[in-house]
C-alpha cells in the first residue's frame, strides 16, 4: 500500500539521523522561510480563492504569523535541544540526572481548510525543529492553497523528510495504521474522535486541536466601545470562521442595548452598510457550511444583518438578540458570522452556566473590574483566551495554544511545539568512582534504618 511506503521511506530517513542534527534542523527551517517567501503572492491568491480573504488578512493571520513561528524556533533551538539538568535525591548519591528532548520519529499532521495555510505550516514548523519527518494531509476544502502547500514542501523539501499525503481522509486513517509515531490534528471534535479512536487502536499518541461554543461575558464595568470594536473584529474576521472565535456573548442586562448599538457601529465601521460587497470581509467555504449556517437565522430574533448572497458564498455579520441554550443557534459551534447575545445580572450564574458544559477551547471576558475578570478566569476552565480583547492570545508565540476536554488535547506554538513534538527521554548517570551498596541484598534490620534515614 502507498501509505506503508510512506512512512518506510520516512522511517529509513530518520533512523539514519540526519534529522537529529542542529544545523540541519536549523538549515530546513531557513530553507522553509525562504521558499514561503518566494511563494507569497501565489499563497495570498490562493487564501482568497477559497476563503474571499483580504490580502492584509490573509498576511497577518496565514504568513505573517508563519514568519514569526519560525523566526522564534530558528532563534532558540540550540537552547531547547540542550539536555536539561535536573535534581537528583539524595537517595541517589553520586549521581546526575537529565531530560533528553528526542524527536518521535515519523509524524503525521493533518490540518484543516479555515486557517489552511498557518495550521498546516506552524506545527510543520514544531516538528521540523523537534526533529522529526513529515507527512502532512491537507483538506480538500481548501484546494487552492492545499495546491501551493505541496508546491512549497514540494521544492523545498525530499519526500523521505517531508511529504504530501494524498487522496481523501481515509488516506490519513490508513496512515495511522502503518507504524506512524505520532498524529497532531486540527480540526472538528467530531473528526477528531475517529482520530483518536484509530490512533487508540494503533497506540499512537495525539494532539487534537478541536473547537466548541467560545463564550464572550462582557460585563457593566467594560468600555463598550474598545469591547465591541475589539469583538467585532474577532468574530468576524475570516467569516468568523475560526476555531477560537467568539461563539456567542453573554452581556450584562444594564448594557445590553448600548452593546447592541455600538456593534452595528463596529460593524459599519469594518465592514461598511454592504458587508457582502466588502473586500474586507470573507466567504463561506462551501455551500455544504452556508446551508449550514443559514439554518441557524431566526428571523424573530435577528437584530441586524441577516442578509445574504449565494452567489458570493456570503453572510452579512449577524446580530440576534434574546438568545437562550433552546435556540438552534446554541445547539453546535457556529463558525460563520452570526453573533448570538445573552443577557445575563449575576456573574455567578453564567460561571455556572459554561462550566455545565463542554469545556470551550476561548474564552474572552471584557471588564475593567479585577474582580470580575479574575472571577472568570479562576473558575472557569478553558484552552486559552483573552482579557478585554479576542483572538490575540494565538499571537503570542511564547504562549501554550491548545483545549481542555471536548476542544482538545496537547499544545504548540513556540517552544510548545518543540515540546509537543518531542519525546522528554530521563536518563540518570551514576558515578563509577564510589558504590552504595544499600540497596544491594541481602537485607537486614539495620539496612532498612538507613534507608529510611535517607527516604523519610
Amino acid at each position: 500500500m502507498i501509505s506503508s511506503e510512506h512512512v518506510r521511506i520516512q522511517r529509513e530517513y530518520f533512523l539514519s539521523g540526519i534529522t537529529k542534527d542542529y544545523n540541519f534542523r536549523i538549515r530546513q527551517l531557513k530553507k522553509l522561510k525562504k521558499v514561503i517567501s518566494d511563494y507569497e503572492e501565489e499563497i495570498l491568491d490562493a487564501l482568497y480563492k477559497d476563503l474571499g480573504k483580504n490580502n492584509f488578512e490573509g498576511y497577518m493571520v496565514e504568513i505573517g504569523t508563519v514568519y514569526e513561528e519560525i523566526n522564534h524556533n530558528i532563534k532558540r533551538l540550540r537552547r531547547w535541544m540542550k539536555p536539561q539538568k535536573v535534581k537528583t535525591p539524595i537517595s541517589q548519591f553520586g549521581a546526575k540526572s537529565y531530560i533528553y528532548s528526542e524527536p518521535r520519529g515519523v509524524v503525521l499532521i493533518i490540518s484543516p481548510w479555515n486557517y489552511p495555510f498557518n495550521l498546516t505550516i506552524t506545527p510543520l514548523i514544531g516538528a521540523m525543529a523537534a526533529g522529526n519527518t513529515c507527512l502532512v494531509k491537507t483538506s480538500r476544502n481548501s484546494p487552492n492553497v492545499s495546491k501551493i502547500i505541496a508546491k512549497i514542501i514540494e521544492e523545498a523539501f525530499y519526500p523521505e523528510y517531508i511529504a504530501i499525503l494524498k487522496g481523501g481522509s481515509e488516506q490519513s486513517m490508513e496512515v495511522i495504521g502503518e507504524g506512524i509515531d505520532y498524529v497532531f490534528f486540527t480540526g472538528s471534535p467530531r473528526i477528531g474522535k475517529v482520530v483518536m479512536t484509530k490512533a487508540a487502536d494503533n497506540l499512537v499518541p495525539v494532539t487534537l486541536e478541536l473547537g466548541g461554543k467560545s463564550p464572550v461575558i462582557v460585563d457593566k464595568s467594560a468600555n463598550i466601545k474598545m469591547t465591541t470594536l475589539r469583538l467585532a473584529w474577532g468574530k468576524f474576521l475570516n467569516s468568523g470562521q475560526t476555531c477560537i472565535a467568539p461563539d456567542h456573548v453573554y452581556v450584562h442586562k444594564d448594557i445590553k442595548n448600548e452593546f447592541i448599538e455600538n456593534m452595528k457601529k463596529a460593524i459599519e465601521k469594518f465592514y461598511g452598510t454592504d458587508p457582502i460587497s466588502s473586500k474586507s470581509f470573507g466567504k463561506i467555504i462551501n455551500e455544504k457550511q452556508f446551508d449550514r449556517l443559514l439554518t441557524y437565522l431566526d428571523e424573530s430574533k435577528i437584530v441586524y444583518g441577516g442578509n445574504y448572497d449565494k452567489d458570493k458564498m456570503k453572510i452579512s455579520p449577524t446580530i440576534m438578540n434574546n438568545i437562550t441554550y433552546d435556540d438552534a443557534v446554541m445547539k453546535d459551534e457556529i463558525f460563520g458570522p452570526i453573533l448570538p447575545v445573552l443577557e445575563f445580572e449575576d456573574i455567578d450564574e453564567v460561571i455556572k452556566e459554561i462550566n455545565s458544559k463542554p469545556r470551550p477551547l476561548a474564552l474572552y471576558c471584557f471588564a475593567d473590574d479585577k474582580k470580575i475578570y479574575s472571577k472568570v478566569t479562576s473558575s472557569v476552565s478553558y484552552g486559552g483566551g483573552c482579557i478585554n480583547d479576542t483572538i490575540s492570545h494565538i499571537a503570542n508565540v511564547n504562549l501554550p495554544f491548545g483545549g481542555n476536554g471536548n476542544s482538545g488535547m496537547g499544545s504548540y506554538h513556540g517552544e510548545a511545539s518543540f515540546d509537543t513534538f518531542s519525546h522528554k527521554k530521563s536518563i540518570l548517570k551514576k558515578s563509577t568512582k564510589i558504590n552504595i551498596t544499600l540497596p544491594f541484598p541481602p537485607y537486614s534490620k539495620d539496612k532498612m534504618k538507613k534507608i529510611k534515614m535517607v527516604m523519610k
